[in-house]
């Protein structure tokens, strides 16, 4: 009988030891509550023992929680339809505070994240969701933290993962792109462009100061481009000679004046006036211009020209008429 009553004993023992017996793991508390008050204090990582039927053993997982918030449509301060979607990272840190406070912990922080997203969607500009990302970040997670603290509850940190945009906005910020492209390219052209100007303009001074400076710098180019090893042989041509020429071809009177050849001394003073000028180390374009309105021969500016357009040779012979030769003597 005895026997039997120890046997009972322990059974009931071990069935009783096993009933309140609770294991919490290292990452995790043990809230106890006791006829449904809460036991101070926290049970904390290991072995530990209730009492069963009257204490209960509720677990919180102090671990980093990652949660997706849903993609969010919404439009921004300038009128922009976007959608974005974001994660939230957040842990317990008042394990009494998230199962006393709160329903569902978890369920709070994600309707929060979603609400306080939508609200940064409303405050922003398009310009700040795609390039500012950082400051936006960590002003959602000051939204999220500001009521999760009651719950027990600290906000990591939030991410903005993606913001998708519609295609008609797409192309036009891809226009909007090259475009702003090819206005940088075309105010780095006119840039060069004015320095080289400037860098002309000196060169051009310091030139005409010194007119042997035009020589030697046409010198240069010919052996420039001597240098490359071709047939080619470039050399300046005085721009004033082929408009003389071409008033000359225009105008056969130009190089003769007349039969007493005033036009050729004209023309040949003009001529020496141009060489003169070209010695000088003047452009070709500075030569002075012949103004004469004599006829020029294209073919030969000596003498006269005849209806053929052959030179007349000079009579040299006596003339036939004595008053003639009264005043020739």
């Amino acid at each position: 009988m005895v026997v039997d009553v120890v046997a009972a004993a322990l059974s009931f023992g071990l069935v009783y030891f096993l009933a309140g017996a609770r294991v919490v793991q290292q990452f995790e508390r043990g809230v106890v509550f006791r006829l449904g008050h809460l036991k101070d204090p926290v049970r904390g990582p290991g072995f530990t023992m209730i009492v069963p039927v009257i204490d209960r053993l509720r677990k919180v997982n102090l671990q980093i929680v990652t949660m997706p918030i849903p993609a969010q449509e919404g439009i921004t301060r300038d009128n922009v339809t976007v959608r974005v979607d974001a994660v939230v990272y957040f842990k317990v840190i008042h394990p009494a505070d998230a199962i006393i406070n709160v329903e569902d912990y978890r369920f709070a922080v994600l309707q929060v994240a979603q609400t306080s997203l939508r609200s940064i969607i409303g405050k922003s500009e398009l310009d700040d969701l795609l390039s500012n990302r950082e400051k936006l970040n960590e002003g959602l997670a000051l939204m999220i933290d500001s009521p999760a603290l009651g719950w027990g509850v600290q906000i990591d940190r939030v991410e903005i993962k993606d913001v998708s945009l519609p295609e008609t906005m797409k192309r036009s910020m891809a226009r909007q792109a090259e475009a702003a492209r090819d206005r940088r390219a075309r105010v780095i052209n006119a840039d060069a462009e004015l320095q080289a100007s400037r860098k002309l303009a000196q060169a051009a001074a310091v030139m005409g100061s010194q007119p042997a400076a035009l020589q030697l710098r046409l010198l240069q180019t010919v052996t420039a481009v001597a240098a490359e090893k071709n047939s080619t042989l470039v050399l300046p041509f005085p721009v004033e000679l082929l408009r003389f020429l071409e008033r000359a071809a225009q105008n056969p009177g130009v190089l003769h004046g007349g039969p007493d050849g005033a036009g050729s001394a004209a023309a040949a003073e003009a001529a020496t006036e141009a060489d003169a000028g070209l010695d000088a180390g003047l452009e070709p374009g500075l030569a002075p211009e012949l103004e004469t309105d004599d006829p020029v021969d294209p073919v030969n500016p000596v003498g006269p020209v005849n209806p053929v357009g052959r030179v007349d040779p000079v009579d040299l012979a006596e003339p036939s008429d004595p008053a003639e030769r009264t005043a020739d003597g």
